[in-house]
């Protein structure tokens, strides 16, 4: 994890606990007398989320709808960190304006993004529902209402026009793709990974999702290129844009359009554990 991540460490329970008891009804111990929670289970990830944010980053409440994704937290914190190195690498300082592409109803990455950095966060969504879900986080957090706004994508179409006005600049955008190319595609490789993890092919997707936040006609790579030629649009509005990209053989077809309209980019590579990621980074002259 990068080097500024609290998640570096393990849970420390008993104090997560303090925060939103709710969390120790999920709570056990393992083999190894180590705490921990059933991770296949969406209510005890709910649970632990909700604690975390709590916790470590000082919210009132946090909720999501039923069925919507609920992100593992130090994995995001970790993007977020990142891009805060790079924005220090290219020299970027002061008030920093970001914008999340697909915020989700968790909208999780403004909130870490406002609350450890104190950005000021514009998250976009094409889903309804879960733009309203992410007004209601903001709202139920004060402090999040002075540096956060949700707008909501009206045409599927497009990703930044809609969103970014006129008059408006932007230091950085970050995007989480939605990663397979279908439902089909999505359940079969969530049983895949249940059962190397040793869990019944029956057991739910521990962090939920609803279709356009996991898949998407073409998966990651055609919506990455999509995001990139569009990106060009917004060269003048936009300093540097990012994304993270799950799979690297990926790569090849992201760098290819990046060339073909000669932006500069560059990858930086992300682990958590095993898990292994990167984001690509892209800007104009």
């Amino acid at each position: 994890m990068h080097p500024s991540n609290i998640h570096n460490a393990p849970y420390d329970f008993e104090s997560l606990i303090e925060k939103y008891s709710e969390l120790s009804s999920y709570v056990f111990e393992n083999a190894n007398t180590t705490k921990t929670i059933d991770f296949a289970n969406p209510k005890a990830v709910l649970a632990l989320n909700k604690a975390i944010l709590k916790h470590s980053y000082g919210l009132v409440d946090w909720n999501i709808p039923e069925g919507y994704l609920c992100p593992p937290i130090p994995g995001r914190a970790d993007y977020i960190h990142h891009i805060a190195t790079i924005l220090k690498e290219e020299g970027l300082e002061g008030t920093i304006r970001g914008l999340d592409i697909g915020v989700g109803a968790n909208c999780i990455y403004p909130i870490l993004g406002a609350q450890i950095y104190n950005w000021q966060m514009i998250g976009s969504d094409i889903d309804e529902k879960a733009v309203l879900a992410a007004q209601a986080n903001v709202n139920c957090n004060p402090k999040l209402s002075e540096s956060i706004e949700i707008r909501h994508q009206h045409d599927n179409a497009n990703i930044f026009d809609g969103i970014i006005r006129a008059g408006e600049y932007f230091h950085f955008t970050l995007c989480n793709p939605p990663f397979y190319g279908s439902k089909a595609q999505a359940e079969r490789e969530t049983k895949q990974k249940q059962k190397n993890l040793g869990y019944s092919a029956e057991a739910k997707r521990n962090f939920g999702g609803q279709a356009n936040e996991l898949w998407c006609n073409g998966g990651e790579a055609l919506f990455l290129k999509r995001m990139i030629k569009q990106s060009v649009h917004f060269k003048k509005q936009v300093c540097l844009f990012t994304s993270l990209v799950s799979k690297s053989e990926h790569l090849p077809k992201i760098k290819k359009q990046l060339k073909k309209l000669e932006a500069e980019y560059y990858t930086v590579k992300m682990e958590q554990g095993n898990k292994k990621s990167r984001i690509i980074v892209w800007k104009f002259n």
